[in-house]
């Protein structure tokens, strides 16, 4: 039986494929089984079972590196920890920053950057009602809104995730300001 060139190139290519897929796959797994034992789980009584709130030790937080050039201190602050070891960045929350960067004036206020009506559908995006344990303590926060993206409508009571998940995350405490022409720091 006479080989060719191309057939011979043609195996050659899909071993090395091979390889690399099974190489793939047990670097995923190792990763895997790391993440996992890096969270402790305990079993309430409802046989769920939930992250004990144990957060690892990593070296250094990782953030957007725009948010970070004047919003500092989020590297011992637990909701800041949490969310990036699940992966999630200042943008995920805060929404899009390019308009807040731009600001020529230096500040952009909150509400014009992320209005309070989104902060409880963004919250449940990643934690919808059924997840929340406690709920009768979310009670006032669950109540009249239509879907776990809504919001109850906005008023005098409302109450948002950030009430009391959130009171250590206020951005304006923390900011740094400069002059863009001179580039000196404002005190």
């Amino acid at each position: 039986m006479k080989v060719t060139k191309q057939q011979v190139v043609t195996l050659v290519c899909f071993i090395v494929s091979g390889l690399l897929l099974v190489f793939a796959a047990s670097c995923s797994l190792e990763k895997q089984a790391a993440d996992d034992s890096e969270h402790k789980h305990i079993e309430d009584n409802s046989g769920e079972h939930q992250v004990t709130g144990d957060i690892p030790e990593k070296k250094g937080f990782v953030a957007n590196l725009f948010c970070s050039a004047c919003h500092y201190g989020f590297s011992d602050e637990e909701l800041a920890r949490t969310h990036e070891l699940a992966g999630v960045g200042c943008e995920r929350c805060h929404g899009e920053s390019e308009r807040h960067r731009s600001d020529e004036d230096n500040i952009t206020p909150p509400e014009i950057m992320y209005p309070k009506a989104k902060i409880n559908p963004t919250c449940m995006m990643c934690h919808p009602r059924h997840e929340i344990r406690h709920v009768e303590n979310h009670k006032a926060l669950l109540t009249g809104a239509k879907t776990i993206f809504d919001s109850a409508d906005e008023g005098d009571n409302q109450v948002y995730c950030t009430d009391c998940h959130a009171k250590d995350h206020r951005i304006n405490v923390r900011t740094i300001r400069w002059d863009k022409e001179t580039g000196e720091m404002f005190k």
